[in-house]
């Protein structure tokens, strides 16, 4: 089983260790974004470990309609399918089926829609997305739950949020009875469930002592940067997160910028996700410690030096910005590969710097200091 373990704490900051079966996570952490258990850009899990990736995350909606998630527990699950032997976690597929799918039914079984590729009919309620997880072998699966816009009617977000509670326990009680059976790959599989409320705090309290209550292996802040201003998510942080275990790991799915990243840490953050680093980098976008270039500007066409002078990372030790604006022109995907890489780095290595300032006592100068640095250069258009 998983065990949680707070190395250092300043303020509400926290630098802790996440022990599971398939290795151990220092947190705060960014999971690097594989949705069909690889990360968009051509990067390879050897180049994931490269640039210092903890932990992947891939999607169950997306490896349940394509390949098939009993394909790939055929070939042994997804960590031996694409050759990771560090820890894996899988979001339920239930942001993917309320945003992507279109036309849906939503029941208290669960929900039937469409699916995005080829059309055919499926259903998917917490039992079914456990299977698929546990099909898949994850480390850490994600419970089945109703992601409502952040704005939504607050009755509509009300009843939203009971029924996630309830489909909540029936993803426990199907894992458990899943981690049980002979032919499961991994049957020490975590499960982490998911606060809902959008931006109304009194449902987001209420459902967060609620799911505290089931004591699962951890917890996740959902339904967030989702519509609503940076202020409101700060806020809505603030005001839960007390709620949920102090002694259990906390993830903030789908955020974010370093910016967002830095506010939510110094809330209580362990787990961050987000596809703006590769995103970004396969549209020249590099972040750097002085706020992010794009690369396409002809301003980049002779300058030789790295993306970032001082940077680390596996490309910026070798290349120019001058030789990757030149990839990018040319529709070459070695200079989107290039700039999705140096991305990742910097999102991991700006999370060894956190839990060093946080070792250090000193993360609220670090906070400061950073978000100073970040805003001197805007996004080049």
């Amino acid at each position: 089983m998983a065990e949680y373990i707070i190395r250092k704490s300043d303020g509400r900051a926290k630098h802790a260790t996440f022990r599971t079966v398939h290795g151990s996570v220092e947190t705060p952490v960014f999971m690097n974004v594989g949705t069909v258990g690889a990360i968009k850009g051509a990067v390879s899990t050897n180049d994931l470990k490269e640039i210092g990736t903890q932990i992947e995350l891939s999607n169950t909606y997306h490896l349940h309609v394509r390949t098939g998630d009993k394909v790939i527990k055929e070939l042994g699950g997804l960590a031996r399918f694409m050759v990771w032997d560090r820890p894996i976690l899988t979001d339920s597929g239930g942001f993917q089926v309320f945003s992507l799918a279109g036309l849906r039914s939503i029941k208290e079984e669960g929900v039937t829609f469409r699916s995005h590729i080829d059309g055919h009919r499926i259903f998917m309620g917490p039992e079914e997305s456990m299977q698929i997880q546990s099909n898949l072998g994850s480390t850490i699966a994600m419970a089945f739950d109703e992601c409502p816009n952040a704005l939504a009617d607050y009755n509509y977000v009300k009843n939203s949020v009971d029924r996630t509670y309830r489909w909540l326990v029936r993803c426990r009680d199907k894992m458990a009875e899943l981690n049980k059976r002979d032919d499961t790959i991994n049957k020490d599989q975590l499960l982490f469930g998911i606060n809902q409320g959008a931006i109304y705090e009194d449902i987001r309290i209420d459902h967060a002592k609620r799911i505290s209550e089931l004591d699962l292996d951890g917890y996740a802040v959902g339904g967030l940067a989702v519509g609503e201003s940076h202020e409101q998510m700060y806020h809505i942080l603030d005001v839960t997160l007390p709620y949920l275990p102090q002694d259990k790991p906390t993830y903030l799915m789908g955020v974010g910028t370093p910016a967002n990243i830095l506010e939510a840490v110094d809330r209580g953050v362990d787990f961050f996700d987000c596809v703006y680093p590769s995103r970004n980098g396969r549209h020249g976008h590099v972040y750097t410690n002085k706020g992010k270039r794009n690369l396409f500007n002809a301003r980049y066409e002779k300058d030789m030096k790295p993306i970032e002078e001082g940077c680390g990372c596996p490309v910026c030790r070798t290349y120019s910005r001058a030789y990757i604006h030149h990839l990018l022109k040319a529709k070459e995907m070695l200079g989107m590969r290039f700039c999705v890489m140096h991305n990742l780095y910097f999102y991991n290595h700006l999370m060894e710097q956190i839990r060093n300032a946080i070792d250090a006592g000193c993360y609220a100068r670090f906070k400061r200091e950073k978000l100073s640095e970040l805003k001197e250069v805007s996004l080049e258009k």
